[in-house]
């Protein structure tokens, strides 16, 4: 295993470059989309919705086709284009603006197609990775990796609100084509030959590989209880997405700039998890390491639902489940991708990445929003915070009560006699 930082790794630092300008377009254009909406179309609560949901539906519908083809191609060419078409359809925003054409329709289909290029990213990404770092590196490269989601959570808001407030909603998004074009320049610059894809059977129809990706996700002792785990984890952590800035502001009482104090805190928090997410994964090995993280992160974050008091002592006890816990769960989850990455063979990574996708974004996420509106309803937006917590801090038993924690590293994984690669494929 190499000693050397992959800070000095030629082509990860063109990766890493590329992908933290990506990351903070990404974030403008969420923050920026709703505001055409609002502010240029007068869009209301429905179209508002409608535009959460063909986003996820992008995901639903393509993921797990997306994660066969990452399977049957050479990665890298299918991220650059994918950043190309992702461009072209975010650019294509501020020119119907421009010329005065923009209407609420184009915004549903530009999101949901860029939904559906950006399921295929995320089936892909995970899964070139280990091929330009190796495997035995993959802590280190995504605890670098996450140091860019940080940075685009704690600058992208505040950019997004600068473009908006000194040019437009539009031109914002236009900032984020710009985006996906560095990125795709930053892949294209990049030198280490990616390897062919591992043998397959030609003759195996798509539909069958998607099976194949499935099926592996359930019968693998390690991603099984991580995807089982990561389905109810999405559908009450819908009930923060949904309810977080209506509950701080409305139940307690705090302002819109504490309000952007505390959300801004788990960017903070996860940048430093980011910093010292491979120390801490090394030093308590990485199934141990994800299932204390997220044990923690968990116990601190019921003082969200028991928030209360002057607004002074509400806030605190909000701020540090954001800057604490969020950092927490940034080094849980890089333990978790590299763990995945590391104990699925490469042939299958694409469909397990998108698998993963499809049950937490495209149906656990879409699912609970739904369940946490209605709770809301029925017992108030204090209630369903509760419960979003308690059913998130339950999910972790599937990891707990799994053989994750006796995991030193992803290498101590032996694919058990049972699991055989079908015919023309290899392990």
């Amino acid at each position: 295993m190499s000693t050397r930082s992959l800070w000095l790794h030629q082509d990860f630092r063109k990766l890493w470059i590329g992908q933290t300008i990506s990351q903070l377009g990404s974030v403008v254009t969420r923050t920026a989309v709703p505001l055409v909406a609002l502010l240029v179309l007068n869009a209301g609560p429905w179209e508002l919705a409608i535009l959460v949901i063909v986003a996820s539906a992008g995901i639903l519908l393509v993921g797990l086709v997306a994660g066969a083809w990452v399977d049957r191609l050479r990665r890298r060419p299918l991220l650059i284009w994918d950043d190309f078409l992702r461009a072209a359809l975010l650019l294509s925003i501020p020119v119907a603006y421009a010329v005065g054409g923009l209407r609420i329709e184009q915004l549903y289909v530009v999101m949901f197609l860029e939904s559906c290029l950006g399921a295929l990213f995320d089936a892909a990404y995970p899964a070139y990775v280990p091929t330009l770092i190796g495997r035995d590196r993959l802590v280190e490269g995504n605890s670098k990796l996450a140091t860019s989601s940080s940075i685009a959570e704690i600058g992208g808001p505040g950019l997004a609100g600068t473009l908006v407030q000194l040019f437009s909603a539009p031109f914002a998004i236009f900032v984020d084509a710009v985006s996906f074009l560095l990125s795709a320049l930053s892949l294209l610059l990049i030198r280490a030959p990616e390897p062919a894809p591992p043998p397959r059977d030609t003759s195996k129809r798509i539909v069958h590989e998607i099976v194949e990706g499935l099926g592996t996700v359930r019968r693998h002792a390690i991603v099984f209880p991580l995807a089982a785990r990561s389905v109810p984890a999405h559908v009450f952590g819908a009930f923060y997405g949904v309810l977080y800035s209506i509950y701080l502001l409305r139940e307690l009482h705090l302002d819109p700039f504490l309000l952007g104090i505390v959300i801004s805190a788990g960017g903070v928090g996860s940048l430093v998890g980011s910093v010292f997410a491979s120390r801490v994964i090394n030093r308590l090995g990485i199934g141990r390491a994800l299932v204390a993280t997220a044990i923690a992160a968990s116990a601190l974050g019921v003082l969200t639902p028991l928030a209360q008091g002057p607004v002074a002592l509400a806030t605190i006890m909000v701020f540090l489940p954001q800057l604490i816990g969020d950092g927490l769960q940034t080094i849980e989850g890089v333990a978790e991708l590299s763990l995945i990455q590391g104990v699925v063979p490469d042939r299958v990574l694409g469909r397990v990445n998108a698998t993963l996708d499809v049950v937490s974004h495209g149906i656990g996420y879409p699912l609970g929003a739904l369940i946490a509106a209605f709770v809301a309803e029925q017992i108030g937006v204090r209630g369903a915070i509760a419960i979003g917590w308690a059913g998130m801090a339950l999910s972790i038993l599937w990891v707990v009560f799994s053989p994750v924690p006796s995991l030193r590293a992803a290498s101590d994984f032996v694919a058990p006699d049972s699991y055989v690669a079908p015919s023309g494929a290899t392990r």
